[in-house]
């Protein structure tokens, strides 16, 4: 028949236009900021710093790798590595800093990140007045706790913690592994020791030399 294919997309129109008054799921319009639609999981905005523990500082995941800072491509992230008087690094940020009206929300940051210590959040309620001083956000405000993330992204952050479990736990069987061949070795060479001593001793009663009063036990 010619044109029911029209017909049927037109009854479908009609029917998603009526159910849109009455049908809560159909609603599409809330009264913001009082009603709040809720968020996708997958919606990803500005970055965050996860620390571990309930010390920002001593948790902090970031070693200062800059790995983030060279991927970004605005440019918006800008690292200062911490050290200490000596000038040695102490394998984390002294300065890190994001410049909101300059990130586009990539996530590459993210991405890239080796030490699990940097992804997106889902706060988007972030416009300011004074653009060079709301918008630069320093480490006081981008590093959050595990707590955070699991509670935004609770799939993700699981994931992360059964990964960092598991690695932290070859790691502590590969420490001990070579810590026992260590102390088999050393047992291996002090009773290698020991015997070529013993061996030493048998070689010279064998020549006839005469051993010491001293080894004797002679004091006289």
């Amino acid at each position: 028949m010619p044109g029911w294919g029209l017909y049927q997309g037109l009854v479908v129109t009609a029917k998603n236009f009526i159910q849109s008054y009455y049908k809560k799921d159909r609603l599409t319009t809330v009264q913001y900021p009082e009603e709040r639609a809720p968020i996708s999981p997958n919606f990803r905005n500005f970055p965050f710093l996860v620390h571990d523990g309930d010390d920002a500082d001593a948790g902090l995941r970031c070693t200062a790798c800059s790995i983030c800072e060279k991927s970004c491509p605005p440019q918006c992230i800008y690292i200062v590595l911490d050290r200490d008087e000596n000038g040695k690094s102490k394998k984390r940020p002294k300065v890190f800093e994001i410049d909101l009206s300059v990130c586009m929300n990539c996530g590459i940051c993210a991405e890239v990140c080796p030490f699990d210590s940097i992804y997106m959040d889902n706060e988007f309620e972030l416009s300011k007045d004074d653009r060079f001083g709301d918008m630069l956000y320093g480490l006081d405000r981008l590093v959050k706790s595990t707590d955070y993330h699991a509670k935004i992204r609770p799939e993700q952050a699981a994931a992360v913690a059964a990964s960092r479990k598991a690695a932290a736990e070859k790691k502590e069987a590969a420490a001990k592994a070579k810590a026992e061949r260590l102390k088999k070795k050393a047992e291996e060479a002090k009773l290698k020791k020991e015997q070529e001593e013993k061996g030493g001793d048998a070689q010279d009663d064998a020549d006839g030399t005469p051993t010491p009063p001293s080894e004797k036990g002679d004091t006289k």
